[in-house]
């Protein structure tokens, strides 16, 4: 049985405590203590971006980060996004662009387009293609992905182009 440890970090704006194994990641963490199920574990590898979530402000594969090293840190999935009520323009541009088919990917997607957007706020084609290049969609919404980024970055909603 591996060994377990008690960590405490910053989780959507809220100091939290969970008991950690030393084999457990950050996803699986999030998902039995905390109910978060926004970030999923899809290929295990770090691969394809579904596991995103933002560790002391810079994105981070869940399913490769083991849940102890999130002791100390600040910790933000896309469940933070909504608190409000209100959708983060990342969010709204999504969905205004319906940038998502099963949705599976989405939240990936998402927290990797606002992490693009606080580095080049007015990104290229180019460099939203090669931002986002390790998130990966089987439904091949790319191009109203590609869309829903220069809208978000555009800070438009589809009602005003």
């Amino acid at each position: 049985m591996p060994e377990r440890k008690t960590i405490r970090f910053t989780l959507n704006g809220r100091a939290v405590e969970a008991q950690a194994a030393t084999d457990e990641n950050a996803i699986e963490l999030l998902q039995r203590d905390f109910g978060l199920h926004g970030a999923r574990v899809s290929c295990a590898q770090g691969l394809c971006g579904c596991c995103t979530i933002v560790v002391d402000g810079s994105a981070a594969s869940g399913c490769l980060m083991l849940a102890p090293f999130l002791d100390g840190c600040t910790v933000e999935t896309v469940e933070r996004l909504a608190e409000s009520g209100t959708l983060d323009p990342v969010q709204r541009a999504f969905l205004d662009n319906a940038a998502f088919q099963c949705g599976f990917c989405t939240p990936g997607f998402i927290l990797m387009t606002r992490e693009l957007l606080a580095r080049i706020p007015h990104p290229t084609d180019d460099e939203i293609r090669h931002y986002l290049s390790g998130n990966l969609c089987r439904c091949a919404a790319y191009p109203e992905i590609i869309t829903a980024v220069r809208q978000a970055a555009e800070g438009t909603t589809a009602a005003q182009r």
